[in-house]
């Protein structure tokens, strides 16, 4: 498969990046798919997209890091938590849980995410 095929029985599209070998973990990437731009990464929990625009003033997601963030424990003490992973905004630092794309702090805000299909050593994007 190459470019975009959408399946009429389940209404879903499917765009094939490349090969998963060329997206390192640690690394993102930045594709359009229908003129739409996503950012796709890759840590050690898997391949992950969001929308490239962040929804606050529109920054570059995809040159933020992925990192961990700061949560608080039952004692109400500030604790580094580095299973849940972050992007981060690189213009004003708005934080945005990688899987679903919701903002940490303010759940009205929301970065538009994609699922990531890896079939046969290839990554897709599929919404």
């Amino acid at each position: 498969m190459s470019g975009t095929e959408e399946d009429s029985a389940s209404g879903r599209t499917t765009h094939h990046i490349g090969p998963v070998d060329d997206l390192q973990v640690g690394e993102s990437l930045l594709v359009e798919v229908n003129g739409i731009e996503i950012a796709i990464y890759h840590t050690e929990n898997g391949f992950f997209a969001m929308s490239n625009y962040c929804v606050h003033q529109g920054g570059p997601m995809c040159e933020g890091p992925v990192t961990g963030t700061v949560s608080q424990n039952a004692d109400g003490e500030l604790t580094y938590d580095s299973t849940q992973k972050v992007v981060k905004c690189p213009w004003h630092g708005w934080e945005f849980e990688l899987e679903t794309g919701e903002h940490l702090s303010r759940p009205q805000y929301s970065q538009p995410t994609y699922d990531v299909e890896t079939r046969d050593g290839e990554l897709y994007v599929v919404w």
